[in-house]
């Protein structure tokens, strides 16, 4: 990242989406630098994520799945244990 001047691809007010995103980012192999409030130690505040400008148009494709709910599980796969408590 350090030769590559970074873009901000990402905004939210709630730190803990943030972190979801970040996660999500990092998941797909793109580099993500997260910065305001909710970087600090109690992850309150807005929250910035920056990427790479040569990973600008892969990150803004996650993140709009993201938005969209591309990534989202329609149904929990079936599980007998977990159906049964005892």
């Amino acid at each position: 990242m350090a030769d590559d001047p970074l873009v901000r691809v990402f905004s939210s007010g709630d730190a803990f989406m943030g972190e979801l995103m970040r996660g999500r980012l990092e998941a797909e192999g793109i580099p993500v630098m997260v910065k305001g409030e909710g970087s600090g130690p109690y992850h309150a505040g807005p929250v910035y994520l920056w990427v790479p400008e040569s990973s600008e148009a892969a990150a803004k494709a996650v993140v709009d799945a993201v938005a969209s709910g591309a990534f989202a599980i329609d149904e929990l796969p079936e599980d007998e244990d977990a159906a049964d408590p005892a």
